[in-house]
């Protein structure tokens, strides 16, 4: 097994619209990940990786995608994408067409093989609804995939958080039968970490006894309305990313998940002076 850190940059819920148009009429979206993609090249030590982990287009159509492209044509890290609720599988998979599915058709699954870590990358969308749901093929696929190489530590990636999270509009809308997800993970102990998205916003819980996370988004997020007290709505929060860090050890190692922001702040500044001493 590798000895050294592995590190997963993880963004999500891009939602990038054609060029001049705003997601709901206020997002700039484009600009957001351009932010984002100069945020992940600047950053040291630079990530191994980087997963998308759904919500790449918007609506979704070619156009899009063409734009999406470009905008991150000046990543200088390797990249993979899986599809959210707002996605299409067929127009993903030919925006993106030498990534290594694991399918033929239908769903894009894939595995990555980085260091000593393998990434396996699942596709929970339902087309043309907002929910999520891991079909049969794909938990065929994920269980036979973590059985085949028992000894190296694994990181699962989806759109759809299979847990409550209190949002109630968005919980309707999570991974649907997260009860056959369940038995998998508990199945295989490699897997160290279930990263999710689309709910825009830095979220931590158990799941299968196993940590689980919602990445934040590079331009908005879901309304923390746990009151139930408005409509479905968003607001404009300070955009970050997620970068988890695996680190080799007993076992199949452990995982730090860490919340970058995106944007300039003050610092670093200097916890003791020239004399050693604390400021």
């Amino acid at each position: 097994m590798s000895s050294k850190p592995v590190r997963i940059a993880q963004i999500s819920d891009l939602h990038i619209k054609p060029p001049g148009s705003l997601a709901y009429g206020r997002v700039d979206t484009a600009k957001a990940l351009e932010r984002c993609v100069a945020a992940l090249n600047e950053f040291s030590p630079a990530p191994d990786f980087v997963v998308i982990s759904g919500d790449l287009a918007d609506t979704p159509t070619s156009v899009e995608y063409d734009y999406l492209k470009r905008l991150l044509a000046p990543l200088k890290l390797p990249f993979a994408g899986i599809p959210g609720n707002h996605d299409s599988r067929e127009l993903m998979r030919a925006a993106f067409p030498q990534a290594d599915y694991a399918l033929a058709s239908g769903p894009l699954n894939q595995k990555v093989e980085i260091g000593g870590l393998d990434l396996v990358l699942l596709d929970s969308s339902v087309p043309g609804k907002p929910h999520g749901e891991l079909d049969a093929p794909t938990l065929q696929w994920l269980d036979a995939t973590l059985a085949s190489s028992a000894d190296r530590p694994a990181l699962l990636f989806l759109h759809h958080p299979p847990f409550v999270t209190g949002i109630w509009h968005m919980d309707r809308q999570n991974l649907l039968n997260s009860s056959e997800l369940a038995p998998i993970v508990r199945r295989h102990s490699r897997v160290r970490l279930i990263a999710t998205g689309h709910v825009h916003r830095a979220t931590l819980t158990m799941f299968a006894g196993v940590p689980t996370t919602i990445c934040p988004a590079p331009n908005h997020a879901v309304d923390l309305d746990l009151a139930e007290l408005r409509q479905p709505s968003f607001k404009v929060e300070p955009p970050a990313f997620h970068l988890h860090t695996w680190f080799p050890g007993e076992g199949f190692g452990s995982v730090v998940t860490h919340h970058v922001p995106i944007g300039n702040f003050g610092g670093p500044h200097p916890f003791f002076g020239p004399d050693g001493k604390l400021l």
